[in-house]
């Protein structure tokens, strides 16, 4: 295994890890904003709930300010997680261009290769038409 190919191995270790990084955020972040719309719904609840009772309706401007707050905590942690996944895809973005590198690198160092074995079976090749043009002789 040559050197090239221990780079494309390692980069392309480090891409599987970005992406399931990546990955892993997505679902946090699905996560984030499931539990905001579960918050929407749990608010649309009690205010149906104050609606139908009058008694309970005392009770709503405290619920539905402690449900303000944590609908905001909730859109926040969905903003960092935005922030953290536009940096993961940043970063995957840099390890993919990274690996496209190492392998052109690979890939030239092949053609380099194959160039010079052919190279090499030319001359062979004219060696033996002139050794066999001389003994004609």
């Amino acid at each position: 295994m040559s050197w090239a190919d221990s780079l494309i191995k390692l980069s392309t270790y480090e891409v599987e890890i970005l992406q399931k990084r990546l990955g892993e955020i997505a679902d946090r972040r699905m996560a984030a904003e499931m539990k905001l719309v579960l918050l929407e719904a749990e608010g649309e609840a009690e205010s149906q709930r104050a609606r139908e009772d009058a008694e309970h309706g005392w009770y709503q401007v405290g619920f539905l300010e402690g449900l303000r707050i944590r609908k905001a905590a909730t859109q926040i942690e969905i903003d960092r997680i935005a922030d953290e996944e536009a940096g993961a895809r940043d970063a995957l973005s840099l390890a993919y261009e990274e690996q496209k590198k190492y392998e052109q690198v690979a890939e030239g160092i092949a053609v380099a290769r194959r160039k010079e074995v052919a190279k090499q079976e030319t001359a062979a090749l004219d060696e033996l038409g002139l050794r066999r043009a001389v003994g004609a002789r």
